[in-house]
């Protein structure tokens, strides 16, 4: 386990704070990869805030609770994000946004 403060976290790794069931939580992961702009461009920003949670191993209740929605919105934006892009897992979903996951 490495420890640092924000300002040593390694070059390009997003660093965001919040709170899962009372507790405080850091989540560390790498921003979608480059060249996947147009894949994405047919996605709304939520979307694209449930693909993060999901690249970064978020669960749905954790996504829902992080984002402020309902389970059932975030199990609806899922699968709207899985029918764009046509997968149908998150292990796919991240190999199709550069091999991640």
């Amino acid at each position: 386990m490495s420890v640092f403060n924000d300002d040593e976290a390694p070059a390009g790794l997003r660093v965001r704070r919040g709170s899962i069931g009372g507790s405080s939580v850091v989540v560390l992961s790498w921003p979608i990869v480059d060249g996947v702009g147009p894949m994405l461009e047919g996605l709304s920003a939520a979307e694209r805030s449930v693909i993060e949670g999901l690249l970064e191993g978020l669960t749905y209740a954790e996504l829902s609770r992080v984002r402020g929605t309902s389970l059932g919105t975030v199990k609806k934006q899922v699968a709207g994000v899985y029918r764009k892009l046509g997968v149908g897992s998150r292990a796919e979903l991240a190999a199709r946004l550069g091999g991640r996951g």
